[in-house]
């Protein structure tokens, strides 16, 4: 189903599809569009982000709500890529820039063809209804959210690298909120404040009586994220000492408690993140080589905020939003010059 109110662009739309050997169906506003994918079941959606009656990014969001699984590709121009990441967060397959390419359009149909026939072989988990994490419009940033959303869906140990304060975290738990392993709580451990005298205890756990003030059984954090992700922050700290441990418990997929012999199976998502460059500590024998592999199936670097100044706007709107209703101070806004200075 094609989704487009410009009428020209829908012609074109419909008759080079028709040529390609498709079956379309179009609709020239999101509420009829809305409607008629509730009666008939589609493979692919194709619709504008701005539309008549319903937007794009609201229409993906009823679909989802409907459980209507069909995959959605947006159609946008530049200036409605920010509602356009939105619906991407919100359930859409992927977004296409107008004027597009046709053989890219015609990849990214068969790219949501395979995703829709993957995802019928698991049972989709209701995700947390908890805000998501601000991504920006910069050309960065459309790109980083583009992997985000597709390699959130899989079971891809992810390592994020970037300075301090680039929201490294924000953005694990952004990858968390969009997995299949939603429905539990992300486990985060912060390497670098953990010591190596409790490094066992804390991340697998122990037995009563294994030391002096083990008074009971506790797991630990491989245990408590087992169904779900597992969070490593700051992994760059871990002593070199320590890190064959770690990988032992990654390769397994087993943790043995302290005091006990018993192996007990685990069944996590791992993401870690490092502000350090762990390529040269690797050179310089400062972190395990095989550890750095193994952890590093996918590796998303986040620009510093200086790099991509066109998103300091969003930011400030969304803090202003955020504390005038905190607040309730209704109508404060910044003034031009304040956002250049902030800007520059």
């Amino acid at each position: 189903m094609i989704i487009e109110d410009e009428i020209r662009l829908a012609d074109i739309l419909q008759d080079w599809f028709t040529d390609k050997g498709f079956k379309v169906t179009v609709c020239n506003d999101g509420i009829s569009g809305y409607e008629a994918a509730l009666k008939e079941s589609y493979d692919v959606i194709i619709s504008d982000v701005m539309l008549p009656g319903m937007d794009g990014f609201t229409l993906v969001k009823k679909l989802r709500d409907m459980k209507v699984r069909t995959p959605v590709i947006m159609l946008t121009a530049y200036g409605d890529v920010e509602l356009a990441v939105r619906a991407l967060k919100g359930g859409a397959a992927d977004f296409v820039l107008k004027p597009w390419d046709n053989d890219s359009l015609i990849g990214k149909i068969r790219a949501a063809l395979h995703e829709r026939k993957s995802s019928q072989l698991v049972h989709p988990v209701a995700r947390p209804s908890e805000p998501a994490m601000i991504i920006g419009h910069s050309p960065v940033m459309m790109k980083l959210i583009k992997v985000v959303t597709k390699v959130a869906k899989t079971d891809a140990n992810v390592l994020i690298t970037g300075e301090n304060g680039t929201g490294k975290e924000m953005l694990a738990r952004e990858i968390h909120r969009l997995s299949l392993r939603s429905g539990r709580e992300m486990v985060n451990v912060d390497m670098g404040a953990v010591s190596e005298s409790l490094f066992e205890s804390e991340l697998f756990g122990h037995e009563r009586g294994a030391f002096t003030d083990a008074r009971e059984s506790r797991p630990g954090k491989f245990e408590a994220a087992h169904g779900s992700t597992l969070f490593l922050d700051e992994i760059g700290n871990l002593p070199l000492g320590l890190q064959a441990k770690l990988l032992a418990a990654l390769q397994n997929r087993e943790v043995t408690r302290l005091g006990s012999n018993r192996k007990i199976p685990v069944d996590i998502r791992l993401i870690a993140a490092t502000n350090h460059n762990l390529p040269e500590m690797v050179a310089q024998s400062l972190f395990r080589e095989d550890l750095f592999y193994r952890i590093n199936t996918i590796q998303i670097e986040i620009p510093p905020l200086r790099n991509r100044r066109e998103d300091i706007a969003l930011f400030v709107d969304y803090f202003l939003k955020k504390y005038t209703d905190l607040y309730s101070r209704p109508g404060l806004t910044l003034h031009p010059q304040a956002l250049e200075k902030l800007a520059n």
